[in-house]
């Protein structure tokens, strides 16, 4: 990538995330101020039980691993207010993930990155996945040095659990079970860290037991379908979001649960055939493994955008990629998220057929990103192909020594035999 390119991508970077923080702190017009509201006062109040010396125990909305923890205690350290503290800490991570990208060969994945994360707006400024995100680019950018990359994802992955899907696509051999290493030691430190410095570390664990399904997640798109029809369900804000409650609820988060099951099995046999490995392989496997669990889990919050457009960005810096058609969908669903929530929001909690049709049109693109990006993953790993971009070059054989003078004569009794001539005949 030329210097031109970096310095065009920068300056764009620059002028578009001025605008959003701006509008995030309110100094410019915020049609939607709502969506800051979970950093002024649920991170806010979590962060004063946190300093206090505990765990949110008992709070059901609390879901997060110890790690998060981190993540909302780091904003008390600046000089600033804790909202103000927050969103400048996001926006430093916002420029870390671009510092990493600039750094591949192709310079499509900054350009993805610098044009899709604004079009979430403030919202994405209001949400730790910003951090969990650059963390997961620096790791998958880091892959050739699997000892750094393995602590940053164990380091995400401690704050939220998805970023053990980084390892889907490690290569075979020494440096999987290095990057697996690492990334123990890294969740390790932080988790033990946290659980031995404040009580109530892992009552996460069962805190989502319980819950419905979000109104916006893939399996929700029936129901609100349904509800034109008289299902006697509703949409309630329990555990931090909107979810329906009500009959075949629970049957539904089955199926999820079922489905992500699957999903993991679908990977690990990925894994088994998988004959062709290049340097985009494990970003590409992690961008389908991340977008086949979405697509199927009970939950689908509109931060969760921001963890596909890292990990598409990170496979577009690689030429050899073969998620670029998935890239191209998760860039068209981004502001069909942004329509979804905040500005017709309300209406899709009502499951009013504009909302809805909204919202269906995203999912519908999402799962149509899941199922290409698997197809092109494994045809793309099926057949090995030996290219100077894939592996390194071949040691060159010794020198073999010089053939003996010929001389004349008939040939040997050797070389009759076995059709060749032997050392020394014509």
């Amino acid at each position: 990538m030329s210097r031109e390119s970096r310095w065009s991508i920068a300056a764009a970077w620059a002028v578009s995330r001025a605008w959003l923080f701006l509008v995030t702190l309110g100094v410019l017009y915020n049609p939607y101020p709502i969506v800051t509201d979970d950093v002024r006062y649920t991170y806010f109040g979590w962060y004063e039980i946190l300093r206090a010396g505990s765990f949110p125990i008992g709070d059901v909305t609390w879901q997060y691993p110890p790690g998060a923890a981190g993540a909302l205690l780091l904003p008390g350290l600046l000089p600033l207010s804790y909202p103000t503290a927050f969103f400048t800490l996001m926006l430093a991570a916002d420029l870390a993930a671009l510092v990493f990208l600039l750094r591949g060969p192709s310079r499509l994945g900054a350009m993805l990155w610098v044009a899709a994360v604004p079009v979430l707006g403030p919202m994405i400024l209001s949400r730790y996945d910003l951090l969990v995100t650059a963390l997961a680019v620096a790791a998958l950018s880091c892959a050739a040095r699997p000892r750094v990359s393995g602590v940053l994802t164990g380091v995400a992955a401690a704050i939220k659990v998805w970023p053990v899907l980084l390892l889907i696509g490690a290569p075979r051999g020494r440096r999987l079970y290095e990057a697996a290493l690492w990334t123990l030691v890294g969740a390790g430190a932080v988790v033990l860290g946290f659980a031995a410095a404040l009580p109530g570390a892992f009552d996460f664990v069962t805190a989502q037991r319980d819950r419905g399904i979000e109104i916006e997640a893939v399996a929700a798109t029936p129901f609100h379908i349904a509800r034109a029809y008289g299902w006697s369900g509703e949409a309630r804000f329990t555990y931090g979001s909107m979810e329906f409650l009500g009959p075949h609820i629970a049957a539904a988060g089955r199926i999820c649960l079922a489905a992500s099951a699957l999903d993991l099995v679908w990977l690990l046999l990925w894994r088994r055939q998988a004959q062709r490995w290049t340097h985009a392989t494990m970003p590409d496997a992690a961008l389908t493994a991340v977008l086949l669990f979405v697509v199927t889990s009970r939950v689908l919050s509109p931060q969760y955008m921001v963890w596909l457009i890292g990990l598409a960005a990170v496979c577009l810096t690689r030429r050899e990629t073969t998620q670029r058609p998935a890239a191209v969908l998760i860039l068209l669903a981004v502001p069909l998220t942004t329509w979804e929530f905040p500005v017709w929001f309300g209406w899709l909690a009502a499951s009013e057929p504009q909302a809805v049709a909204v919202l269906a049109a995203r999912n519908v693109l999402l799962v149509a990103a899941a199922v290409w990006s698997a197809r092109r993953l494994w045809n793309g790993s099926r057949e090995p192909e030996f290219t100077a971009a894939d592996w390194p070059a071949p040691v060159p054989r010794a020198a073999a020594p010089s053939p003996a003078p010929a001389r004349s004569g008939p040939p040997s009794p050797d070389a009759t035999r076995t059709g060749r001539a032997a050392p020394g005949s014509v």
